[in-house]
């Protein structure tokens, strides 16, 4: 059974109207993510809110009125992509305003290609992105948890603490993509094969 990627009441309301294309690691990677994740909690002591499920977002969107047509686009993008390897090179953070500890991604060749030609199949079109940079600008990561609410200084010490490079590189290759969307407190996907 497909395990959510967000599952509280407020994490669905927050993200309602919109669509993320994401990676889902299922192997080695996916494993060392739990692992950073469940140690960052248990050390924290006080609950914070995380992804209840490891992913690598691509894009997010709001088309709640054009996810067929959304969807469409991302399936030929997906039907031409081969499969992405990734590689979690470290744990590391987005610093404030966002504190949010991630485990960030090396940027192999296919993940950047990914990227590159999704971005390609979007230019011509208007479809309203959120959050999007360019690809020299764009980390590849895993959120591990959203510490927003802790004070600066706190959030600090704990992700000096928790920073550290990955050895070995836990490494895996994905071959399918997943296009998540949320409506009316709900969490929908679609699976996506990469083909290429």
């Amino acid at each position: 059974m497909r395990r959510p990627f967000m599952d509280t009441p407020e994490q669905l309301a927050s993200l309602d109207g919109q669509q993320y294309l994401v990676l889902r690691p299922t192997a080695s990677v996916a494993a060392s993510y739990r692992q950073v994740q469940d140690a960052a909690l248990t050390r924290l002591g006080t609950p914070l809110r995380h992804p209840h499920t490891e992913h690598v977002t691509l894009r997010g969107f709001f088309e709640p009125e054009r996810r067929d047509e959304l969807t469409a686009l991302i399936r030929e993008w997906a039907a031409r992509q081969p499969p992405i390897d990734l590689v979690a090179e470290a744990v590391d953070e987005f610093a404030a305003p966002w504190q949010i500890l991630i485990v960030r991604l090396a940027r192999s060749a296919s993940l950047v290609s990914a990227y590159a030609t999704l971005t390609a199949a979007l230019d011509p079109t208007d479809f309203r992105r959120l959050g999007e940079l360019s690809l020299d600008d764009w980390t590849f990561h895993l959120s591990v948890l959203y510490g927003k609410t802790l004070a600066a200084a706190d959030w600090t010490s704990f992700a000096r603490a928790e920073s550290r490079p990955l050895s070995p590189q836990p490494t895996e290759v994905v071959t399918e993509a997943e296009l998540v969307w949320y409506q009316d407190g709900i969490e929908h996907a679609e699976i996506l094969p990469l083909g290429g």
